[in-house]
């Protein structure tokens, strides 16, 4: 049987916090399906500037299929313009998500029951922290706080 593992965000930064997340996807799933935000939607709720969606879409695909080149799962990387994207119509099995994006995807689950669909499984990853404990996150790294990695820059 299948396993399809939906995943989503914005991905402006990829940093070792995406990759643990991309990672869980890629080894509970044969098919991953990634959402990325629009543009649109970034502009509607972010605060900084980030990278254009066609840049950030040829990075996340560069990673992706290293990963689905370890593991052999397939995956594909779908523009979303809200929130939820498709998981809470599609037909997956799984949803990858951070301790920020866990509220999220109850939510989901809510919305999928409502519909008379399928809950969910919920993985939650745990935060990649930074030097300093706190979690790495793409607005940190862009204000040149810490690197990718999560070590202080100088």
């Amino acid at each position: 049987m299948t396993t399809r593992v939906v995943i989503g965000g914005t991905f402006s930064i990829i940093h070792r916090g995406h990759l643990k997340l991309i990672g869980k996807a890629f080894r509970l799933g044969d098919r991953v399906y990634i959402g990325l935000t629009s543009d649109a939607y970034v502009l509607r709720h972010k605060l900084m500037p980030i990278k254009e969606y066609s840049k950030r879409k040829s990075e996340l695909y560069s990673i992706a299929k290293r990963f689905a080149e370890k593991t052999g799962a397939r995956f594909s990387i779908s523009r979303i313009n809200d929130r939820y994207g498709p998981s809470t119509t599609g037909n997956f099995d799984v949803i990858v998500v951070s301790p920020e994006t866990f509220s999220a995807a109850r939510e989901i689950n809510r919305i999928r029951k409502a519909k008379g669909l399928r809950q969910l499984k919920i993985a939650k990853v745990s935060y990649a922290l930074a030097y300093d404990k706190k979690p790495i996150s793409s607005t940190r790294i862009a204000f040149g706080e810490i690197d990718e990695e999560g070590r202080k820059v100088a």
